[in-house]
């Protein structure tokens, strides 16, 4: 029994300095909501009157989140609260930087492939100069080194009535581009690849590939710009999701030309891959397919045979097209993982009915209220555990050395917990976190005061301190289980019921509540049961009462061991 205590005893000491250590020296520490750091909150609603879908609001959360990674901003806080999106951006003090970059339409637009390189590793040469694009959208560059362009591996091929029509030839397609090499670039050719291209009456017909082009490299990294915004009136170079840049030409249509919801992730000839349906008439095929026909014959505006489908700056897939004209609905397959396929097919719904977002309301914080906040948070909280400190040692004497030695085990632990979320999962202590942690030292308390004041009540009914505690502790954990659970459940209500700061502290009562059933049980009570077998808990200097063993006690106990 008591290598067992001292097993837990030390477990749990151990495993709240491991994770307290290892935060500190990886430099893990809990990140401070807009509140305690001042910057800019921005509430965004959709359009009154708009239609839109939970689709389009879940991927506009995801495309801010995107851009304001890609902006640098630290910790920045983006929540999906029933129709609104708050998006609270620390350390941003300009109102309108803010709003360029929550500043996402939502809208997938159609265009046309000119040409696509990959961008070369970070340099710091002050000679290299960056690539620009002119009016007619022909790339130029200065010094730097030629990258061959890559086809991205998807097919997009016809069917009729959802039905592939074809062999159905997935994976990579190439066809010759007549894209002019530009300045300093040069023209390189693959060896020959054969690749089946449908027609719209289910013919098929086989053309041989080999020829690629290479755009100039601009010598400049990529990876910490922002997203362009996008400008579907003119030709831009755009970055792909997987790290290249694609000269795209002017949106020829946009993803209203998809019926709604139609997009589908499914295993097409043994690979993941989309299928969408087509609207019919002059809104939906006549547009895609005057697109289709365009980039099908490889003309100058799509000489790659490749049409791009952006959303917000970004391109989500380039895909070859195969086919000069479709009916009915639309297959893209390739070389895509489950999730890439359910995310395109995400991006097509949410481009069959955009949702158009509108900035509610706009707050600054500033950095000095911040600071001033969590100096007074900091200071309240330190205050409220001295007077309770203070009255558990005026109270339990001596025993409330287990009490400070818990609070510090539970302060480790959530510490280590808040730090590890804001890490791993984008999570923010905010002023009313700060407030649920404050409330929840009456929680940890309380279940000191059931658990010693039981103690008190076995020793008053004559038994012996050992016996006592292990007594007590059996009846107290079950009513510290049941307070607590009341306790988790209010927070849980709390939580999902309510939005914004109230969440904060609902969150953080419960995670403290969860810590206090957690140390009392693999802290209290060892200490406690390993502190009545010692000298330490003798005397009346322990719970203001004489815990000295009676003499009828005592008899009990040994008529109990014979």
């Amino acid at each position: 029994m008591r290598r067992k205590l001292l097993t837990s005893l030390i477990g749990i000491v151990v495993l709240a300095a491991g994770l307290l250590g290892t935060n500190l020296a990886l430099g893990y520490h809990p990140a401070l909501g807009l509140d305690l750091r001042g910057g800019i909150s921005v509430t965004l609603r959709p359009v009154a009157g708009q239609p839109f879908t939970q689709d389009s609001l879940d991927l506009a959360v995801e495309r801010i989140r995107e851009r304001v990674d890609s902006k640098g901003v630290g910790e920045p806080e983006i929540l999906r609260q029933g129709d609104a999106i708050v998006v609270n951006l620390p350390g941003v003090n300009d109102q309108k930087d803010a709003l360029d970059l929550v500043n996402v339409t939502g809208k997938v637009y159609l265009r046309p492939v000119v040409g696509c390189y990959t961008p070369a590793p970070t340099t710091t040469d002050s000679s290299s100069t960056s690539s620009s694009v002119d009016s007619t959208g022909t790339t130029t560059a200065g010094s730097g080194s030629a990258t061959t362009v890559a086809s991205t591996a998807t097919t997009v091929t016809a069917t009729t009535d959802g039905a592939t029509i074809g062999n159905g030839t997935s994976g990579p397609s190439r066809r010759p581009s007549t894209v002019p090499p530009t300045d300093g670039a040069t023209s390189t050719t693959d060896s020959a690849t054969t690749t089946a291209a449908t027609t719209a009456d289910g013919s098929s017909t086989t053309t041989a590939d080999g020829s690629s082009t290479t755009v100039a490299d601009t010598g400049v990294t990529t990876t910490s710009e922002a997203l362009p915004f996008s400008d579907p009136t003119q030709s831009q170079l755009l970055p792909t999701r997987d790290g290249q840049r694609c000269q795209v030409g002017p949106s020829g249509g946009d993803g209203t030309v998809f019926e709604k919801d139609s997009a589908q992730a499914e295993i097409i000839d043994g690979g993941w891959g989309v299928t969408v349906a087509l609207k019919g008439g002059g809104g939906g095929e006549d547009i895609w397919n005057k697109l289709a026909a365009e980039c099908y014959s490889g003309g100058q505006s799509c000489p790659s045979h490749q049409l791009a489908i952006e959303l917000d700056g970004e391109i989500q897939s380039a895909p070859t097209v195969n086919a000069p004209s479709f009916t009915g609905n639309v297959q893209i397959t390739g070389k895509f993982s489950r999730g890439e396929a359910e995310k395109l097919a995400q991006v097509l719904n949410s481009g069959a009915l955009p949702v158009t977002l509108t900035s509610e309301q706009v707050e600054n914080v500033s950095a000095s209220l911040g600071k001033d906040s969590l100096k007074a948070a900091l200071i309240a909280g330190a205050i409220g555990v001295g007077l309770v400190i203070l009255f558990m040692f005026l109270y339990y004497r001596r025993l409330a050395v287990v009490v400070v030695a818990g609070m510090f085990i539970s302060g480790a632990l959530i510490y280590s917990m808040t730090s590890l979320i804001s890490r791993f999962y984008n999570g923010v202590l905010s002023l009313s976190g700060i407030a649920g942690l404050i409330v929840s030292i009456g929680v940890t308390i309380d279940s000191y005061v059931v658990f010693f004041e039981r103690l008190k009540d076995e020793v008053r009914g004559g038994r012996s301190l050992r016996n006592s505690a292990q007594r007590g502790f059996k009846a107290a954990f079950r009513t510290i289980l049941i307070a607590d659970a009341v306790s988790l459940i209010g927070a849980a209500v709390l939580w999902y019921l309510s939005v914004g700061a109230v969440r904060g502290f609902a969150f953080y009562l419960g995670l403290s509540t969860v810590m206090d059933i957690f140390v009392a049980y693999f802290f209290t009570r060892p200490a406690v049961l390993l502190l009545a077998r010692s000298g330490f808990m003798s005397g009346s200097s322990v719970l203001g009462l004489d815990t000295e063993p009676t003499t009828s006690d005592s008899a009990q106990l040994t008529g109990a061991t014979s």
